[in-house]
C-alpha cells in the first residue's frame, strides 16, 4: 500500500519522533517501504534575517544537521530499512509538504505537539497545517 514514508524529525526535540518513529518503522517493514527522514532548517538566507549571520552560516548549519541526521539514523533507525535523509529550508509545515510532494511519498507519519492554543492541543500547529495542505495521507501519532 505504501512505498515511501516520510518522517519529519526535529533533532532537538525527542517528542517529534519518539512515538512516530516506531510507527514509521513498523509501516516500512509491513509494506517494504523506504523511510525518508526530513529535518527542517529555518531559512537563514532571507535578506532581513541573513544579514545577522556570517556568510557561511547556512552551509555550516546544513552540514551540522546532515551530521546530526546521520547520527540519529545510526542510533535510532534499524539497519534493515532503506533510509534517505532530507534537509529542507523554510517554515516546518510548508517544508514538510513541499518535501513530501517532491519525494512523491505515499504517507507522512508525524507526531502531534501540544502547544498553547486549543487547536494546538488537538493536533499541534505544524501537524494541523500538514494535514490540511498535504495531498497524500498523513498519520498523526500521539
Amino acid at each position: 500500500m505504501y512505498s515511501k514514508i516520510l518522517l519529519p524529525v526535529d533533532l532537538n526535540e525527542e517528542s517529534s519522533w519518539e512515538k512516530a518513529l516506531p510507527t514509521a518503522v513498523t509501516l516500512c517493514r509491513t509494506f517494504n517501504a523506504s523511510l525518508h527522514v526530513v529535518t527542517v532548517l529555518p531559512d537563514y538566507r532571507m535578506p532581513l534575517v541573513g544579514s545577522y549571520f556570517p556568510k557561511d552560516f547556512a552551509n555550516k548549519a546544513h552540514q551540522a544537521v546532515t551530521d546530526a541526521q546521520h547520527k540519529f539514523i545510526e542510533e535510532h533507525v534499524p539497519d534493515d530499512l532503506q533510509v534517505q535523509t532530507v534537509i529542507v529550508d523554510g517554515s516546518p509545515w510548508e517544508a514538510i509538504v513541499k518535501a513530501a510532494k517532491k519525494l512523491e511519498v505515499d504517507l507522512i507519519v508525524m507526531a502531534s505537539h501540544n502547544k498553547r492554543k486549543f487547536a494546538d492541543y488537538v493536533l499541534g500547529p505544524n501537524a494541523e497545517h500538514v494535514v490540511h495542505h498535504a495531498k497524500m495521507s498523513v498519520m498523526i501519532v500521539r
